[in-house]
């Protein structure tokens, strides 16, 4: 098992509307191509309040590759996407990690 961390740094004062696409769009969609999510936060303390960080499960790169491609190449996610965006970009910037348990992590 290997995780996905995703940080996504928002344009300053769009995190709401980051939010309400996930919550509203996103996660329907990656059920429907089996993207499992670990979780989600956002910044209480820290250097950013723009924020929003996340974690995806995956079995292999392999399964990540290929669910991650479908679910880009959606025609319904590339509609809702551009539809959340029509008042202007939500995202400056994303940090993207792949991230392997050690052998003492109680996470598999």
């Amino acid at each position: 098992m290997i995780h996905e961390l995703r940080i996504y740094h928002c344009l300053p004062g769009r995190l709401p509307a980051l939010l309400e696409r996930f919550e509203k769009v996103t996660l329907d969609l990656w059920r429907r191509h089996g993207i499992r999510q670990a979780g989600f936060w956002t910044v209480t303390v820290g250097p950013s309040n723009h924020d929003l960080y996340y974690l995806l499960a995956w079995d292999s790169l392999g399964e990540r590759q290929q669910r991650w491609d479908a679910f880009q190449s959606d025609p319904e996610w590339l509609a809702k996407r551009a539809e959340s965006e029509k008042n202007g970009p939500i995202i400056a910037s994303i940090t993207n990690l792949m991230l392997q348990p050690t052998a003492f992590s109680s996470v598999s």
